[in-house]
């Protein structure tokens, strides 16, 4: 006896709601293992650094967080001045996004720090308020929060002059509001077409923090090097550096995937 097809349609379809659990379920065992991995080298392979090694990966996380929020600004006044400014506007938005993406982060990391605290002094003795330090957290946030502020200058105006000429001609025949109009028209579509952008510069900016280490910043990355320097097992401390920032990565993955999923929502 031959089966219906609505039955054979409800059959495929249980199948399915049975299998996409499982394949979510075997992707996590990979993140998971990491995390776990994780866990158990700072409990029981580093046990008494384990609250230095803690406090230096909130310092690199402090450090990831402020630049982005840094970034994110510089990005999208840059994306402005390129879309909406003068000529001279984006005539010094070209330039820096030409000269921040182009020198390495090592470079303007240093330049930040010693050029910088020189610049801080000098101008901080001509109005005669003293010598102030610049301290390797803030030269750390100012360098990749500049250079990554470029890159999101660029998936900010991308995503600007993506948007369906359509949508934006649509609400300017209704008479809406600019403020209204952008937030009902234009910033949804904009949230969908910058996340992926957005999280990749993220995940490189995360990965930049760990540079910042050479002036001598307490991050993980500058904590567990002296660790290992001292114990002689730089390779433990390194792994566990290393499960870190992949832990991280998989928390950014996930994290994104769910605006991504919710934006197109948002957007629809």
């Amino acid at each position: 006896m031959r089966r219906s097809a609505s039955t054979e349609a409800r059959d495929a379809a249980s199948l399915v709601l049975w299998v996409c659990p499982v394949n979510r379920a075997a992707r996590l065992i990979p993140a998971l293992g990491v995390v776990a991995a994780l866990i158990l080298l700072l409990t029981f392979a580093v046990g008494d650094y384990q609250a230095l090694l803690l406090k230096g990966a909130a310092v690199t996380v402090s450090l990831a967080l402020c630049s982005l929020v840094l970034a994110t600004t510089l990005g999208i006044a840059g994306a402005a001045a390129k879309i909406r400014g003068g000529r001279i506007l984006r005539f010094i938005a070209s330039i820096y996004t030409v000269i921040a993406r182009g020198i390495p982060d090592i470079v303007m990391i240093l330049l930040f720090y010693f050029g910088g605290q020189r610049l801080l002094n000098a101008a901080t003795e001509a109005m005669g308020l003293g010598v102030f330090e610049l301290s390797a957290f803030v030269a750390g946030t100012l360098a990749i929060g500049l250079i990554y502020g470029a890159y999101l200058a660029e998936t900010f105006r991308g995503a600007w002059q993506g948007l369906p000429r359509g949508q934006i001609d649509a609400a300017k025949a209704l008479g809406l509001p600019t403020v209204l109009a952008f937030r009902k028209v234009y910033l949804p579509q904009l949230i969908r077409a910058v996340l992926s952008g957005y999280s990749n510069v993220w995940q490189v900016l995360v990965k930049s923090t760990a540079v910042v280490s050479v002036i001598g910043l307490a991050d993980l990355v500058g904590i567990a090097d002296k660790i290992g320097k001292s114990t002689r097992d730089s390779f433990m401390l390194m792994t566990i550096v290393l499960l870190f920032y992949l832990t991280l990565t998989i928390i950014s993955e996930r994290g994104f995937g769910w605006l991504e999923r919710r934006s197109d929502r948002w957007a629809s």
